[in-house]
C-alpha cells in the first residue's frame, strides 16, 4: 500500500533552547518504522512548521492536493492533532472529502483512528478530538492575546520580547 507520511511541529514562543526538541523527525522516524512494519511503502513524507489552525500550511495543501490526485492511499500521522487543530466541521469535513476519494487517515499513537475503514466507534471519537483539538487552538489563542495585552499594559513594546 502506498501511504505519504505527514508531519507539523508548532512554533511556539517561549525559550529557544525549548524549541530544539519540536523537530519534524521525532515524528517521521517512528512513521518509517511503522510503514516498514507493515510494508507500506512511501510515496512522500510532508513537514510544516507551523498552526494546526492554519489551513494554508504550504505542505499540507499538497498533501491534500496530491490525495486528490490518488498518489497513495492512506495518510500517515504522529497523532490527530499534528494532521489539523481547524474547528470540527472543517477537520471532520477535510476528512469526510479524503474518504471519499478512499484516503485514510492513520494515528502511530490512536489506535482508534483509522478513516480507512468504517469503523463508526472511531468517527465518534475523532468528531470529539477534533473539537478537542480546536478548543486547545481556542485556549491557546486566548493565553497569547492575553500575554500580549498584559506586556502592553506594562508598556513594553513587541520588540521588547525578543
Amino acid at each position: 500500500m502506498k501511504v505519504a507520511l505527514y508531519a507539523r511541529v508548532s512554533l511556539e514562543e517561549g525559550n529557544k533552547e525549548d524549541r530544539r526538541y519540536q523537530e519534524p523527525e521525532n515524528q517521521l522516524a517512528p512513521l518509517r518504522e511503522w510503514a516498514k512494519r507493515n510494508d507500506w511503502e512511501i510515496i512522500e513524507e510532508y513537514v510544516d512548521r507551523g498552526s494546526g489552525a492554519d489551513p494554508n500550511r504550504q505542505r499540507f495543501r499538497q498533501m491534500l492536493q496530491d490525495a486528490t490526485m490518488l498518489r497513495f492511499k492512506d495518510i500517515l500521522v504522529w497523532k490527530m492533532d499534528r494532521f489539523s487543530r481547524e474547528p470540527m466541521f472543517t477537520m471532520v469535513g477535510r476528512i469526510q472529502k479524503l474518504r471519499e476519494r478512499t484516503i485514510g487517515i492513520r494515528s502511530l499513537t490512536e489506535d482508534w483512528l483509522n478513516t480507512s475503514q468504517e469503523n463508526p466507534m472511531g468517527d465518534l471519537i475523532l468528531g470529539i478530538m477534533a473539537w478537542a483539538a480546536g478548543e486547545e487552538r481556542r485556549k491557546i489563542s486566548e493565553r497569547t492575546k492575553a500575554g500580549i495585552q498584559r506586556r502592553k499594559n506594562i508598556g513594553q513594546a513587541y520588540r521588547d520580547w525578543e
